[in-house]
């Protein structure tokens, strides 16, 4: 594009919450912004931490924890990096081998995406192998600084279950994950679409439970951006915000399903069948080789404020890190990790479309059982439903009384 009055290169993952990124380039929605948007495959999430550090991107798709854990210092090599804008809710799923599926039926496991029923099953194929001197039951997460390790690792403590104790949990590619099943070197694993589905469709694996029944409505990706970047350049990274907002609608229509999976099969973006990127995209789940669930709010790219990057989500992302040990708590923390997501940005941005901009930086996690419309400017805003499956609130205004809470219960 010779005409671009923007020129930016992001880094991302093969994975279908890439999806607004790469439809903002593929169907237009960037170049009519006037941005040149070249986008890079990356193979790991240490890569684009590493590749946006020290300039090769200027933007990422990332985990939603990660741009935090880089403020912090928890990261050997990182920018400042800025949150203005999240990439969907949800996406998650949590894949077993069929050898540990089959233990946990016999613990009384079912089959409709429990949180509750598959935890207190792999209590008991915990206990049992405990009883008979096996080795812990090994899991895979994507990233320690991940909303995968913190929502595995919730889900498991909810359940009676210690992540550090009565489990091993390990780091690999999401890409990797369906092959380390299938060969055995995995038991389960928690990842992003569409590799959940591919255990399935090889064979390899059962889903277990989803993010969107362990939190409903809660975060997964963001854009990621070099703070230095996107302060001084700040009216490309407008367009930009503008640009994925149009590809967030154009995602979420039912009507563009099938091209958007198309699109995402291509070998420059996940590089696998169209089959695999439909269960994820219509909420029909395909959690088995003969059984599907529906869960309707799987994966949702523009509803409920999806891409709105609350503080909230921030300093929840924030307290695990605290609960799990890898960083202290601290006033001077809470601020680093509340300051990382800056909806001003989101605001400034998308005012002039008229799109829906909540009157507030950050909620109550997990108050809000019924869809429920909320102040906003713009156009109207419904939240929710959202909620934890243990029945937890997180009120941002009590982060202190939370991580004590924890502490309790145990962890970190």
């Amino acid at each position: 594009m010779t005409d671009a009055r923007f020129e930016i290169s992001a880094g991302f993952l093969p994975l279908l919450d890439s999806a607004l990124l790469v439809a903002a380039r593929e169907k237009g929605f960037a170049a009519a912004e006037g941005i040149a948007l070249t986008l890079v495959r990356e193979t790991s999430w240490a890569n684009i931490r590493d590749r946006l550090a020290v300039g090769h991107f200027q933007v990422a798709h990332m985990l939603a924890p990660m741009p935090i854990a880089c403020n912090l210092g928890l990261t050997p090599l990182a920018a400042t990096t800025v949150v203005p804008m999240a990439l969907g809710l949800g996406g998650n799923a949590i894949t077993v081998s069929n050898a540990l599926w089959r233990d946990m039926v016999g613990h009384g496991t079912s089959a409709d995406l429990s949180p509750r029923a598959a935890g207190d099953a792999l209590r008991g194929v915990v206990a049992d192998r405990v009883r008979a001197g096996a080795a812990p039951l090994r899991f895979a997460v994507v990233h320690p600084h991940s909303g995968h390790n913190y929502e595995l690792r919730y889900w498991l403590a909810a359940c009676g279950i210690d992540p550090d104790r009565d489990i091993e949990i390990v780091i690999l590619p999401p890409p990797l994950m369906a092959d380390a099943l299938g060969s055995g070197s995995l038991d389960g694993f928690c990842a992003g679409e569409p590799w959940n589905t591919a255990a399935v469709m090889l064979g390899h694996g059962r889903i277990a439970t989803v993010k969107a029944k362990i939190w409903r409505s809660s975060p997964e990706k963001v854009l990621g951006a070099d703070a230095r970047w996107a302060e001084a350049n700040s009216d490309a990274l407008a367009a930009l915000l503008r640009a994925i907002h149009h590809a967030a609608q154009w995602c979420a229509s039912p009507a563009n399903h099938a091209e958007l999976a198309g699109i995402m099969a291509a070998p420059a973006y996940v590089g696998r069948p169209a089959d695999w990127m439909l269960p994820a995209l219509s909420g029909q789940l395909r959690t088995s080789a003969d059984s599907s669930v529906e869960v309707d709010d799987f994966f949702m790219p523009q509803a409920r404020a999806a891409t709105f990057p609350w503080k909230s989500h921030a300093l929840w992302f924030y307290s695990q890190m605290v609960r799990w040990g890898q960083a202290g708590h601290s006033t001077e923390n809470a601020a680093i990790a509340r300051d990382t997501y800056r909806p001003d940005l989101y605001r400034a941005a998308l005012k002039p479309l008229g799109a829906a901009l909540p009157g507030a930086n950050a909620k109550v996690e997990g108050a809000l059982p019924t869809p429920t419309p909320v102040g906003s400017a713009g156009a109207s805003l419904v939240l929710g439903p959202d909620g934890f499956f243990d029945g937890g609130l997180f009120d941002p205004d009590d982060l202190d009384g939370y991580i004590a809470a924890q502490r309790m219960a145990g962890g970190g």
